[in-house]
């Protein structure tokens, strides 16, 4: 990971299913480069229930738009050889790619099966509400356009611990699969929430399954080569064994390099819930600081009312730095989607340089906070004051950090600056009215003259002979002051 990194998340839930996106990427990323970008985050990259479908609805990991399968043969963003065109773009560049990996569930299946079933309770899944049953379930996959290029893994019902279809009875609902001994995987292995949160969609994998788990090692090495990414994203983790996961990212990291980067998204707003995840972990992964984003959310909507001294409790950003994937918004909290949390637009500024300006986290800026969202109800990106804070954050935002978190509606702090950045920086934002901050440099920099880089203010702040200055913030705004 780069010094000041910044990561962007290369999607947003309503990108164009032209099948062009790659191309763009590719055109994009000397314009990526130029502007601080360090990583992207791609969306998935594989074979899913329609050519069009997000990448969630996973089909076949090893079709990246190579075979024709499922209506085509390039997926929702394109071909596997533009893909691999985009990547080696990046590169060049300097720039890293992250592959956004849904390991969780397979949809679409070829065939049905005939197999015996408990149908369970959707807001506990320890709970049976059925005796055993033969049911008619989607669980063969036998991948007729790929035909065993790759890999000839065929998967069936013994490869999955549950579906939410019955076809036999035309029946919605989740059937956890009573062959084999099967059970969901251990309550304490995932999230909690509806008693044990293994099944998420779909046909759920099985990690408990032997020949699983191989196939999946064998196709992460497979990909990794094939693409030449250099880390992973990981959906939906908290239906995922743990030990799997563990398993996973130590074999990645022994043979592709202990640099290769994984980040996990495991969804929940408690810190707690969080740590125990990284514990399993070794506290060798990163996760997005979801705690962080739903103050930023909270903040956005309650204005004035909200208290910012307490932003950063409780958050990865605060308690595990190392660890935490610091975002504003994604394509889960956008409007009209599943995890709908967004981050008012009148606020994004303030939270991105929260995430960009601050000494902790590994920062993620939201391709639709970027390039704006399309859908039934647009908004507009932000790029000029994005362009203004990922440069602030790749020229000045260096050094210890010093905090002036002691006013409900106005805080601050100071970046002091290093050896390679010795100019550092003072942020002050407001929820509120205009406002102020007093702050220091320490008195070897008295007499420095300051100006806001992001142009909301035209007066200049000079630092007094203790190196102390009064730096001023408009209403409901940002202002980012840098020596002159």
């Amino acid at each position: 990971m780069v010094i000041n990194g910044t990561m962007m998340q290369y999607f947003e839930w309503f990108t164009e299913a032209d099948g062009k996106h790659w191309q763009r990427l590719k055109e994009d990323a000397k314009h990526l480069h130029d502007i601080g970008i360090t990583a992207v985050w791609i969306p998935p990259v594989f074979k899913s229930v329609t050519i069009n479908d997000e990448g969630y609805g996973i089909y076949d990991l090893y079709d990246l738009g190579e075979f024709d399968q499922k209506g085509g043969i390039r997926t929702k963003y394109g071909t596997k050889q533009e893909l691999l065109a985009a990547i080696e773009e990046l590169h060049k560049y300097n720039i890293q790619v992250y592959a956004d990996v849904v390991l969780n569930h397979k949809g679409g299946a070829d065939e049905t099966e005939h197999f015996n079933a408990i149908e369970v309770a959707e807001d506990d899944r320890n709970k049976d509400i059925s005796e055993p049953h033969e049911i008619e379930g989607w669980t063969k996959f036998t991948f007729p356009g790929r035909k065993g290029k790759y890999s000839d893994f065929t998967w069936n019902y013994h490869h999955f611990s549950g579906i939410d279809y019955d076809k036999k009875n035309d029946k919605k609902g989740i059937f956890r699969i009573a062959e084999d001994d099967k059970s969901w995987a251990d309550d304490s292995a995932v999230g909690n929430e509806f008693g044990n949160y293994d099944y998420l969609m779909f046909a759920d994998i099985d990690y408990g399954n032997a020949d699983v788990v191989d196939e999946i090692k064998k196709w992460a090495s497979w990909f990794v080569k094939e693409t030449g990414v250099d880390g992973f994203r990981l959906d939906a983790v908290k239906h995922i064994h743990e030990e799997f996961t563990n398993d996973l990212v130590c074999g990645l990291r022994e043979e592709f390099g202990e640099d290769f980067f994984v980040v996990a998204e495991y969804w929940d707003q408690k810190y707690g819930h969080l740590k125990e995840y990284l514990k399993a972990h070794n506290d060798d992964i990163s996760l997005f600081d979801v705690s962080l984003h739903y103050k930023l959310s909270n903040a956005s909507k309650e204005g004035n009312a909200y208290d910012l001294r307490p932003l950063f409790d409780e958050t990865l950003m605060q308690k595990k730095p190392t660890s935490a994937v610091t975002f504003v918004d994604n394509h889960d909290s956008q409007p009209s989607q599943a995890l709908e949390s967004y981050v008012e637009p009148w606020f994004k500024p303030l939270a991105y340089s929260i995430i960009l300006l601050r000494k902790y986290g590994y920062p993620t800026v939201f391709y639709g906070d970027y390039y704006g969202i399309k859908g039934d109800n647009p908004i507009e990106g932000q790029q000029e004051i994005l362009d203004k804070l990922i440069y602030i954050r790749q020229h000045y935002a260096y050094g210890n950090q010093t905090d002036y978190l002691d006013h409900a509606n106005c805080i601050g702090w100071t970046r002091a600056g290093d050896e390679d950045h010795p100019d550092g920086c003072a942020v002050v934002l407001t929820n509120s009215e205009e406002g102020f901050k007093e702050m220091s440099f320490g008195e070897e920099r008295a007499g420095e003259v300051f100006y806001d880089y992001l142009g909301h203010r035209e007066d200049e702040v000079t630092l007094d002979e203790n190196g102390v200055g009064v730096f001023p913030v408009n209403a409901g705004s940002v202002s980012v002051w840098v020596k002159k």
